[in-house]
């Protein structure tokens, strides 16, 4: 017999998937906790790798599929420099890497036919290049085209993979304007579970003008992500949202090799935050697990650039010497709060989390450290 939703689940879920590369694989640990516990999405939404993902769970695939899958994917699968535009067209070659690889695998994993077809609502997010504005596939009046044409447009990041042309539209990956996008799949549900895996903590890239313009591309990728998905939580006006982080920063963004971590990771993750809820999903809005965080400032360090007080006036002052200093000692944070503690230059704000025990406890999401 099937068992019940968990009483602290409302009935009406969206699940939005957000882009990260390989980072990516962390979803299908996600899908396997959902499961694990009985709860099925009403709609699903995706950028980039999460709407790949989405799109195999629109189709039916299983979470063992989706692993193996996963595990047996290799560089040469994905990555084949189109040497020969690169050489006829030099600069005006559309992309570095040829198109058909991450056709095939888009092709392996979303379903034939269009969004009409689908038997759970799908929405894959893209950006129309020429317009400059979001097109997110699967909306009204943006259903009667191809699935697996809207998800490799959501795929195909600038520079590394051709954009896709859909209705007279030139499409690409959806992260450039929002990279998590649930604003989108907020309509008429109860609460959305958000998946963040590409604009989690930073660590601090090294002699990253060392490594080309590949690295130095994907870096800048990533703190414009980091940067959008904040504006979008700090401002959420939705329904209940449920923000799962797995801790996959320290990973690169098209590692082959940790795969296996990444869905354990997001498996691990879901669990925890899933596991945690209770009642606050049946509110009328904001953004949960809420957890008790500790903010001080080092004295020493701190400078007085007034930078915290700026970002976060609601949390931070400058006192009579100019310091900084909390307005608090602790608050009620959820996981898409505090990101201006790690905005400070030198690094003097400290926030930790107390646990149910009262132990304090140091978090990537508020600390940088090096690779």
């Amino acid at each position: 017999m099937t068992p019940p939703p968990r009483p602290g689940i409302p009935p009406r879920v969206a699940l939005v998937l957000g882009g990260g590369g390989l980072k990516g694989f962390a979803h299908i640990g996600v899908l396997r906790a959902l499961r694990e516990r009985n709860i099925r999405p009403v709609v699903v939404a995706g950028t980039s790798v999460g709407a790949l993902i989405a799109a195999a769970y629109a189709r039916g695939l299983t979470v063992e599929e989706l692993e193996r899958r996963a595990l047996s994917l290799r560089k040469p699968d994905l990555f084949r420099i189109d040497h020969l535009g690169m050489v006829m067209r030099r600069m005006l070659s559309p992309s570095l890497y040829l198109e058909r690889p991450l056709q095939e695998i888009v092709e392996q994993l979303a379903p034939e036919g269009t969004f009409r077809d689908l038997p759970v609502p799908l929405l894959v997010n893209t950006v129309d290049l020429e317009r400059g504005t979001q097109v997110t596939w699967g909306l009204p009046g943006l259903q009667d085209v191809r699935v697996t044409d809207a998800v490799y447009a959501s795929c195909a990041l600038p520079g590394f993979f051709p954009p896709r042309v859909i209705e007279g539209r030139t499409c690409v990956d959806g992260g450039v304007m929002g990279n998590t996008p649930a604003i989108v799949a907020a309509r008429d549900v109860d609460a959305v579970i958000a998946v963040d895996v590409g604009s989690t903590s930073l660590t601090a890239a090294r002699r990253v003008r060392q490594k080309g313009f590949a690295a130095i591309f994907m870096r800048s990728v990533q703190l414009m992500t980091r940067s959008l998905q904040q504006m979008q939580l700090s401002a959420w006006q939705g329904p209940p949202l449920l923000l799962i982080r797995p801790p996959v920063w320290k990973y690169n963004w098209f590692s082959f090799v940790h795969a296996r971590t990444m869905i354990d990771a997001g498996y691990a993750t879901a669990c925890e935050v899933l596991d945690e809820v209770r009642d606050e999903l049946h509110g009328a809005g904001g953004v949960y697990p809420l957890r008790q965080v500790e903010v001080r400032v080092d004295r020493e360090r701190c400078t007085g650039c007034g930078m915290c007080a700026n970002l976060a006036p609601d949390v931070m002052r400058l006192d009579a010497a100019g310091k900084a200093v909390p307005l608090r000692d602790a608050f009620e944070w959820s996981r898409a709060d505090g990101a201006f503690v790690t905005e400070c230059p030198v690094q003097a704000i400290v926030a930790e989390v107390v646990d149910g025990h009262g132990q304090r406890h140091r978090t990537m999401e508020f600390t940088i450290v090096g690779e």
